[in-house]
């Protein structure tokens, strides 16, 4: 047997503890100071961020009385949902097919999947955008499909960045799956997609959720091909406020930051709460 050297499992003593703890402290301040900043001064009183003058609910009531907000938030919501949908199916299935298959062109497939990733959000933005200006023509051929429509560009161009996201996701999980247990039940004549429904999906389950997640943060997040593809009565929320940015900061971006964030702590507590449920459940 080879001579190793033992790691050490033991505490560290004394200063390098009490380092580590400091060095800790100082990253998770580095990270969640400037939220506790944002939401402390969106319940300020004074119009001006830098003063405290009193508590107030007043900039939360203009949030919920301001149309402008509301209306570019519902279509925030409207471009989460249906881009993380179709972005899940798609990705799923794009992962799916690496994992589990080889094919001509697999290789080629694999790598320009992996594109929207890497590539810069303004030529991401430029991309999409004289793609629609190209091929507008070949989609309103479609029945119920309109690209003159912003919102329905705005989808479109949110899956293109999503599926990627979705696909390595789903792929980390399936990597890790055990094939002898698909390969089991194709022994007990279940069909393809029995085997798949009853055996790979709750196992993959877990990088699904985890891929939606994603991709609704980053709908969510998106400004710059949005700010490219948006049209007028289709602008979502993260373009608005970016508009609203350039007039200064106010008391009003923190109030609608932090519902933001109250609505995605939201998301990962729910999607949290179901995988340990359906954990439970297979034990």
């Amino acid at each position: 047997m080879g001579k190793g050297v033992a790691l050490s499992t033991a505490e560290p003593m004394g200063a390098t503890r009490w380092l580590l703890r400091g060095h800790s402290a100082l990253v998770y301040a580095f990270f969640y100071a400037p939220i506790v900043v944002l939401a402390f001064y969106s319940f300020n009183e004074s119009q001006l961020v830098g003063r405290w003058s009193g508590f107030s609910l007043r900039w939360y009531e203009a949030f919920l009385q301001n149309d402008n907000i509301q209306s570019s938030l519902w279509v925030s919501v409207k471009i989460c949902a249906a881009s993380t949908v179709i972005s899940v199916v798609l990705g799923t299935l794009a992962a799916l097919s690496i994992e589990r298959f080889r094919w001509w062109g697999q290789k080629v497939f694999d790598a320009v999947l992996y594109l929207p990733i890497i590539i810069p959000d303004v030529t991401m933005a430029v991309m999409m955008l004289v793609f629609f200006g190209e091929t507008a023509e070949l989609f309103n051929v479609i029945p119920g499909v309109d690209l003159t429509d912003g919102l329905e560009k705005l989808v479109l161009s949110h899956v293109a960045f999503n599926i990627s996201f979705v696909s390595v996701v789903v792929r980390a999980r399936l990597a890790n799956l055990d094939e002898a247990m698909e390969e089991a039940a194709a022994d007990l004549y279940a069909s393809r997609w029995q085997a798949f429904r009853r055996v790979t999906l709750p196992q993959i389950m877990p990088g699904v959720l985890g891929g939606a997640l994603l991709a609704v943060t980053l709908s969510l997040d998106d400004v710059v091909v949005s700010s490219f593809v948006s049209a007028v009565g289709a602008t979502p929320v993260s373009v608005y406020v970016f508009g609203m940015l350039r007039k200064g900061v106010s008391p009003l971006i923190n109030a609608v930051s932090v519902v933001i964030l109250a609505a995605s702590m939201t998301l990962v507590m729910a999607s949290l709460v179901l995988e340990r449920a359906t954990s439970s459940r297979k034990r």
